[in-house]
C-alpha cells in the first residue's frame, strides 16, 4: 500500500503544486485586474471630465449659434432696407434725370427767347433811331413851316 499511497501523494502533491500554481496566477490576474479597474476609474473620471466639458462647450455653441441666428436675421432685415432704400435711391436719380432734362429744354427755350428779345430790342433800337430822326425832320420841317407862315402873314 504505500506504493499507492506514494502514488496518491505524488498525484496529491502534483495537484496541490496545480492549485498553488493556478492560484498564483489567479492572484498575478487579480492583480491586473485591480490594475485594469483603475485605468479604467481613471479613464472613465476623464471621459466624465470630457463630458461635462463637452456640454458646457455644446452650452456655449447653442449660445453662438442663437447668436449668429440673431446677427443673420438682422442682417437680412438691413439688407431688405438698403434694397427699399437703393430701390428709392433709383426713383428719385430717374426723377432727377427727368427734371434735369426738362431744364436743359427750358434753358434751350429762355436761350431762343432771350436770343428774339436780343434781335427786338436791336430792331426796336434802330426804330428808336429811326424815329428821332424822322422827329428831328420833322422839328425841321414844322420849323421851316412857321417861317413859311411868318413869312405868309406878313406879307
Amino acid at each position: 500500500m504505500s506504493k499507492i499511497n506514494g502514488c496518491e501523494e505524488a498525484s496529491d502533491n502534483a495537484y496541490s503544486n496545480t492549485i498553488v500554481q493556478a492560484n498564483k496566477n489567479l492572484e498575478l490576474q487579480i492583480i491586473e485586474i485591480k490594475k485594469l479597474e483603475n485605468q479604467l476609474s481613471i479613464a472613465n473620471a476623464e471621459l466624465t471630465l470630457q463630458n461635462k466639458e463637452n456640454k458646457n462647450l455644446v452650452a456655449e455653441l447653442i449660445i453662438a449659434n442663437k447668436e449668429l441666428v440673431y446677427q443673420n436675421n438682422e442682417k437680412e432685415k438691413r439688407a431688405d432696407e438698403l434694397i427699399i432704400a437703393n430701390t428709392e435711391l433709383k426713383f428719385q436719380n430717374q426723377e432727377k434725370e427727368n427734371r434735369a432734362a426738362e431744364l436743359i429744354i427750358a434753358n434751350q427755350e429762355l436761350a431762343f427767347q432771350n436770343e428774339e428779345k436780343q434781335k427786338r430790342a436791336e430792331e426796336l433800337i434802330i426804330a428808336n433811331t429811326e424815329l428821332k430822326f424822322q422827329n428831328q425832320e420833322k422839328e425841321n420841317r414844322a420849323a421851316e413851316l412857321i417861317i413859311a407862315n411868318q413869312e405868309l402873314a406878313f406879307q
